[in-house]
């Protein structure tokens, strides 16, 4: 694989997928679904009337998009075109990636419930993944 494959990306699908990701984690970590249980796994408190700051929004974006563009460059360099292809490779990115990791932070970082805060978070990347990867491989 080279970066020539840049070129034969669909953009629109990279946006599409890395924005769809984007507001997935904004339902995902809000206080009504999983954002309580994981603020409180992972030991992080905002006081009352704290409001947080723009960053809260602009590093998951970027975060999506790079994991998205890898996808969308897997996915070219694959030749996946198929629902399974994608389920496969959002799986085999999700696992050899974003568990990975999380579980590296799950282990070493300080959680006050490490099991909880790894369960949200690889919940999170999974649906994340998988859906990212059923769009910008079947988008033609």
């Amino acid at each position: 694989m080279t970066f020539d494959v840049l070129g034969d990306l669909n953009w629109l699908a990279v946006l599409v997928a890395t924005l769809a990701y984007w507001i997935l984690g904004a339902i995902w970590y809000a206080q009504g679904v999983f954002g309580r249980a994981w603020m409180r796994a992972g030991g992080i408190e905002m006081q009352e009337g704290q409001r947080p700051g723009p960053a809260i929004y602009i590093i998951p974006l970027i975060a999506n998009f790079l994991a998205v563009l890898a996808l969308a460059m897997l996915a070219a360099a694959t030749g996946s075109t198929t629902v399974s292809h994608a389920i496969v490779l959002g799986l085999v990115v999700w696992g050899g990636y974003a568990v990975g990791h999380i579980l590296l932070g799950a282990t070493f970082d300080t959680r006050p419930s490490a099991g909880v805060w790894f369960t949200i978070n690889v919940g999170y990347h999974l649906v994340g993944l998988v859906g990212a990867a059923l769009i910008v491989t079947l988008w033609d």
